[in-house]
């Protein structure tokens, strides 16, 4: 038990550290609250028992780098069992509890065994850092980092280790030395165990070193507190608050009210909504998203991990100011991101796949597009013949209405359209790709041969189609893409379809996903899943003599975005083919790197093209043929096999062709 004197230093201490700590935490809540709103807080209940299940189980951790996330959960769960101990080390100082023998002997076996496993925890991850040095902790040097940034993780880093190493080595030799005075405790063994060391020591000497171990445990944590708020341990608290608030469908933007926006996008840290501060604040800079980024696993200048650390960091700066309302003295692209970097993302949503604590990086990428294309009208050459098709002839590829049936040309069998069908039980919605590329084609052409074949009730709007928009969004274009997305969804509304299939996946995704935000909801399904049930009801019948392997290229904007990897699958097995998967697939999948506006526009600098990548990869499976469920990816994918002679380049395939290719006679 402490003495008079050292409970009084105690108490002065901790209102000092709660005080200076306590607002520096509260100059973090007002510097994310001057970010624009948006609405998280629906469903509250459910959010936060989500949250509180993801945090306690830490899958969102064991997502990769499974001992490095076996490390951090010995630190987790140690930690957390740590609020306990701490209460208990503090009730024992200040009051003298005796926390030993009959009710208390659990606690201490797990309090003795969560301090061990802390401790190995720490220790594993600071050899890892400073001796592994793997590549996570770093930064292409073609990435934009600020100068203080590249210092400041390792200091901050190596003081949140320096801490938790002191606090917990400290509380671990506190009971130590109180076992040496007391005698060994069965329940507490490695205690015990570092007690011996202290058992040749007279009582006195003993009792200071208790006393000492004491302070340290408990007088670090006060310490420690001021500096919190800078450190990316802050990630405690505001991990599990994020993964609250994230959104259920992180892919799906946010619109804008052109009438009350006083900057369009974002060109200052205060343009952001308040998610996206909270991102910066949150983020634990373990470089995950970096790892799985198509940008800079092929050289581009763009790392998502770089972006929020730059702002986090700008923000730790200017803090003061920022949070009592001061305009931030620089733009994002002179600290966050350059406009090479902004312009290098495919929208893959890899790195809001993987990240654990629940960012979204992304849009912190598509908030500075916004910025570029509608305040400064600044973006990539390709991009303004793809907006001026899209306004004049209502789809990127600048081709006229008239053409939009021209893959259905020498079928066998008629395509209605709603001219003939009023009231189909299907609306199929062709896409842009596919009604106009020539080779996409094709999986119209199959997919129209699937639903005759089955006697399905069908249509298509023919002429009278558009595009959804999905390039504009994507690459900053709101304004474009409100006009198309009204405008398709007033023709809809008018037609009022039970069901619309699709063949590409930002059709997908754009109609099913973001439609609703402008008044348009719809039942809508993704090609693979219309066939896939039209199988399992046993309304379409193939013939299974399929030989040789085919490996699966899982598109992000149909797997990542939307989760639907299992029908892709399940169809390439219906035509008795070997499903053969590539290294990275379902949601860890590589991106083909049409996205986000890339098709349309020159692959900014790098190592290699993002589409060689994947291909490669997919070459190593030993399959022959490649089967995907986009029409982008598809196109992407055979300009690689064109590099190749023809008796090696794999063959490229939609699901629907392969499944059309097996029809019953």
């Amino acid at each position: 038990m402490l003495t008079t004197v050292e409970r009084i230093l105690f108490v002065l201490l901790a209102l000092g550290c709660l005080y200076y700590g306590g607002q520096k935490f509260y100059a973090v809540y007002r510097a994310i609250g001057r970010g624009k709103a948006d609405a998280r807080f629906d469903h509250l209940a459910e959010r936060i028992r989500r949250a509180l299940w993801v945090v306690l189980t830490q899958q969102s951790v064991f997502k990769k780098r499974p001992i490095v996330s076996l490390l951090h959960a010995f630190v987790f769960y140690g930690f957390v069992f740590y609020f306990l101990i701490n209460f208990v080390d503090l009730l024992a100082g200040l009051f003298g509890i005796h926390a030993r023998c009959g009710m208390w002997n659990l606690y201490n076996l797990a309090a003795d065994l969560f301090t061990t496993s802390v401790l190995i925890g720490i220790i594993g991850l600071v050899l890892r850092r400073l001796f592994v040095r793997p590549k996570d902790f770093e930064f292409p040097a073609n990435v934009p980092v600020q100068p203080e940034v590249r210092a400041g993780i390792f200091r901050d880093s190596t003081l949140v280790a320096g801490f938790i190493i002191f606090h917990v080595g400290c509380r671990l030799l506190f009971k130590a030395t109180q076992l040496a005075l007391e005698g060994r405790d069965a329940y507490q063994p490695v205690s015990s165990a570092f007690g011996a060391a202290f058992a040749g020591l007279a009582p006195g000497g003993q009792e200071l070193l208790n006393h000492f171990f004491w302070w340290g445990a408990l007088g670090s944590i006060l310490l420690f507190i001021p500096y919190f708020p800078r450190s990316k341990h802050i990630h405690i608290f505001l991990a599990p608050v994020k993964l609250a608030l994230k959104k259920d469908k992180a892919g799906v933007l946010q619109p804008m009210d052109f009438e009350k926006e006083e900057v369009f996008g974002a060109v200052k840290l205060e343009d952001f909504t308040w998610p996206r501060l909270l991102d910066s604040y949150s983020c634990i800079m373990c470089n995950r998203c970096q790892d799985v980024c198509p940008a800079t696993n092929t050289g581009k200048a763009l790392s998502p991990a770089a972006i929020l650390i730059n702002e986090r960091y700008e923000l730790n700066k200017i803090l003061s100011d920022f949070s009592a309302g001061r305009e931030s003295p620089r733009p994002l692209l002179d600290f966050a991101l350059s406009e090479e970097a902004a312009w290098a993302c495919t929208t893959c949503n890899a790195c809001i796949e993987v990240c654990p604590v629940g960012n979204e990086q992304m849009l912190h990428i598509i908030d500075v597009r916004r910025e570029r294309v509608l305040t400064a009208a600044e973006f990539p050459k390709g991009l303004q013949n793809t907006f001026n098709h899209m306004e004049r002839a209502g789809n990127p590829f600048g081709m006229p209405a008239d053409e939009r049936l021209a893959w259905a040309k020498d079928l066998p069998f008629p395509v209605p359209t709603l001219e003939q069908k009023t009231d189909p039980e299907i609306l199929y919605w062709v896409g842009c790709a596919v009604a106009f590329d020539p080779r996409a084609q094709k999986i119209a052409r199959s997919m129209a041969a699937i639903l005759n074949a089955v006697g399905v009730d069908w249509a298509v709007l023919g002429k009278e189609e558009k595009c959804t928009g999905d390039t504009a969004r994507r690459t900053g274009n709101e304004y474009l893409f409100a006009q198309m997305a009204e405008e398709n969804i007033a023709a809809l509304n008018e037609i009022k379809p039970k069901t619309i299939v699709t063949t590409c996946p930002h059709c997908f995704h754009t109609i099913a996903n973001e439609y609703p935000q402008f008044g348009g909801k719809f039942v809508v399904k993704h090609h693979a899943e219309f066939i896939d049930e039209l199988i399992r009801a046993g309304r379409l019948k193939l013939e299974t003599g399929g030989d040789g392997s085919v490996t699966y290229h899982d598109p992000c904007y149909l797997g990542r975005h939307n989760g639907i990897f299992d029908q892709p699958r399940a169809l390439i097995q219906s035509t008795g083919a070997k499903l053969t998967e590539p290294v990275r697939n379902r949601s860890n999948s590589f991106c083909c790197g049409a996205g986000g506006g890339q098709f349309w526009k020159e692959e900014e600098k790098g190592t290699e093209r993002v589409s060689t990548n994947r291909y490669r990869e997919l070459k190593q499976t030993g399959a022959k043929t490649v089967a995907t469920g986009c029409p982008f990816c598809m196109r992407m994918i055979t300009e690689e096999t064109a590099k190749e002679e023809p008796e090696s380049a794999m063959q490229v395939f939609d699901v629907a062709e392969l499944v059309a290719a097996r029809l019953r006679k």
